[in-house]
């Protein structure tokens, strides 16, 4: 029998929905019956691509004698921590509290209150029982003892990322950023890119700021450790060389075997940084790698609704990654005459380069497309010569049992999407770019955006409706900024401004001068929390920060632009620290020492002018122009004839008559 799971919408919980374990969603009904009852709550996390999910389900939560004791002593509830990142977030705070790691699967044994007591992640299915009737025994004989420490736990919880008000410093210095940058350095891997250790995340946030910091203060080798990053991870197995897109993150130090989920949220942001890296070092490989990844989302993540799914699992056939491996014999077959250029250019092997697996995962190195030189063909030769193997690899790949497609469309991860479509739009100037983004962001408005203001965090299923979280908010303001400044079309401005009020409204706390995760009339939980550190995707508070910068400078607004200042100078005593962990914070801050150029473009040819612009790697700019508007920046400078002005501490140049003028004065005052 199908517990109560089969009803949901998301595809991991439906994914346990036939487990014997009695799975209820999070809800009202599950916590009325844990508190009726007496009963503690196993509270359970995970996400449909996560590999180690999936061991645990088949190990645990389909063996019949440990669901008989969870059924027995517990209420088993299953989330989605993509659907619920609110809930995931209050417990695994609570796990690293408790065991100094944390990750998925994430298992929490909870109070009927919801308060926890005992947790951890994967668990082998003999720990799994003896810890879950060891503390089921404990609850019957010595309550008190599980009271006690679920109060003290949960006052851990509340405590933990409060940051202090800070008075706003008169002004930060360049010493300020050689203060971060100087022990991050420390940690680079000079052999592999990134950083020294293993597994490797690709941590596209990090590598923007390093390189605009490098740009910024002329340091050379900074941005050259930065490409060498970029380009060591695009050539290894982390990036799916034959269909696009990148995995999660590589399990050994040289980028080569991933962890094969692919997640949307990561695609977006790298679609931005290696958008940003060619603008500022135009490698024909980096122009590759992101028309690519947009094939990939479009072809493989892109629904008839014009939002984009979420994630592609890490398995497929229950065998991690059977999809995206291939045998030597394999390949000589499927290319016949083109095989042995390109069994030597993907390095694949008759043993297997995946050892441990005796398969090949192709890869490829750093100065792989010389051999396409030597070989005899021109660069645009090459190019289409590639493509047409890589076609003929993936349409065989294709016939293989593919790996399951999480369906969710999330607000936070569309946006991230979009920033990235409309970044790569801005640099390659490839209208099929710019036709996704606008395609995406109409799905954004008319699914996640709510007549009063409000968003969702995902479209409302029959089910219910998920209100927005702080991420949704600020991630869709900066997607809508960087349309804006695209397009010049100021409607997505408009939405962007009624968003930031909005957040404010709900999220902002004017007394901890802080943004909660969560809204004031959101679900109550055992902690309402903010959230701080960047990660893989940056910090919701960093994020609305920088738009916060943005807007005020943009709209004039003060208002804006005192909250983020408080915000920076809350959280700077911490960025030094451990600058990876802050590095949107890190970007805010850039800003603030090396100024914003605003720069203005008016006239008939604005976006024109626009487009001369991005072929220029300016890394602290705002855009703005048009023929006709109210923003203050371009009042009273309307008109046909085309302008620039450069805009800077509320101080603007005399129109300059072409991008070329405007380009000298901004090295000029850079030098200054």
């Amino acid at each position: 029998m199908a517990n109560q799971l089969q009803f949901e919408n998301s595809p991991y919980l439906k994914q346990h929905a036939h487990n014997p374990v009695h799975w209820m969603p999070w809800g009202e009904e599950a916590l009325t019956k844990a508190k009726n009852e007496n009963k503690l709550i196993i509270i359970s996390i995970g996400y449909s691509a996560c590999h180690w999910c999936h061991v645990m389900e088949r190990e645990s939560f389909e063996n019949e004698a440990i669901a008989e004791t969870m059924n027995k002593f517990y209420v088993p509830i299953k989330i989605d921590r993509e659907e619920r990142p609110d809930i995931d977030q209050i417990y695994m705070i609570a796990v690293q509290l408790m065991t100094n790691a944390g990750g998925w699967p994430l298992n929490c044994i909870c109070l009927p209150d919801g308060r926890p007591i005992y947790g951890g992640t994967y668990f082998k299915p003999h720990d799994w029982q003896n810890i879950l009737l060891q503390i089921a025994q404990m609850w019957e004989e010595q309550p008190q003892v599980a009271i006690e420490y679920a109060s003290k736990l949960t006052n851990g919880i509340h405590r933990s990322e409060q940051l202090p008000i800070h008075p706003i410093p008169e002004q930060y210095t360049q010493q300020d950023l050689l203060d971060i940058v100087n022990p991050w350095i420390d940690l680079f891997d000079k052999q592999d890119g990134g950083y020294s250790r293993a597994p490797k995340f690709p941590l596209p946030n990090n590598w923007v700021f390093l390189l605009r910091y490098g740009v910024l203060s002329n340091n050379q080798q900074l941005v050259d450790h930065v490409h060498f990053t970029l380009q060591k991870m695009a050539s290894g197995g982390i990036y799916d060389q034959i269909g696009g897109g990148f995995s999660r993150y590589a399990v050994d130090s040289r980028w080569h075997i991933p962890h094969f989920e692919k997640m949307l949220y990561d695609n977006g942001q790298l679609l931005s940084l290696y958008s940003e890296a060619y603008q500022q070092r135009p490698l024909r490989f980096y122009k590759r790698l992101v028309d690519e990844i947009v094939e990939w989302a479009e072809r493989e993540m892109f629904a008839e609704n014009m939002g984009f799914y979420s994630a592609l699992d890490a398995d497929s056939e229950g065998v991690e990654g059977k999809y995206y491996s291939f045998s030597k014999t394999e390949i000589e077959h499927i290319l016949g005459e083109d095989a042995e250029l390109f069994i030597s250019y993907f390095n694949i092997t008759a043993e297997g380069n995946w050892t441990e697996e005796s398969t090949n995962i192709p890869f490829i190195d750093l100065e792989a497309d010389i051999m396409a030189l030597d070989a005899g063909y021109t660069p645009d030769e090459w190019d289409i010569y590639l493509k047409e193997v890589k076609n003929k690899l993936y349409t065989y790949r294709e016939k293989r049992v593919r790996p399951g497609l999480d369906h969710k469309q999330l607000a936070t991860w569309n946006a991230l999407m979009l920033k990235g479509l409309l970044d790569a739009y801005r640099v390659f100037d490839n209208e099929k770019y710019l036709r996704l983004a606008l395609q995406n962001a109409k799905f954004i408005i008319k699914e996640l955006v709510k007549a009063d203001g409000t968003m969702l965090h995902q479209p409302k299923d029959h089910n219910r409706e998920i209100g927005g979280f702080l991420d949704d908010y600020a991630f869709t303001i900066e997607a809508f900024v960087t349309l804006y400044e695209t397009t010049f079309e100021e409607y997505w401005l408009t939405q962007a401004h009624i968003l930031l009020d909005k957040a404010i409204e709900l999220f902002y706390d004017v007394e901890q001068k802080v943004f909660f995760y969560t809204a004031d009339q959101s679900e109550k939980l055992i902690a309402r929390k903010s959230e701080i550190m960047d990660n893989v995707i940056p910090s919701s508070n960093s994020t609305i920060g920088r738009q916060l910068k943005n807007l005020g400078l943009l709209l004039d607004e003060e208002n804006y632009t005192a909250i983020a200042d408080q915000l920076l100078a809350n959280v700077f005593p911490q960025i030094k620290s451990y600058g990876s962990a802050y590095s949107n914070w890190a970007i805010l801050l850039l800003e603030e020492i090396y100024g914003k150029n605003e720069i203005a473009l008016t006239g008939k040819d604005a976006v024109t002018w626009r487009k001369l612009l991005d072929k220029h790697y300016i890394p602290n700019k705002i855009t703005l122009g048009g023929t006709k508007s109210n923003l203050p920046l371009l009042l009273n400078r309307q008109g046909i004839e085309s302008k620039a002005y450069l805009c800077k501490n509320k101080t603007c140049s005399l129109p300059q008559d072409s991008i070329a003028s405007l380009l000298n004065l901004i090295n000029d005052n850079g030098r200054d």
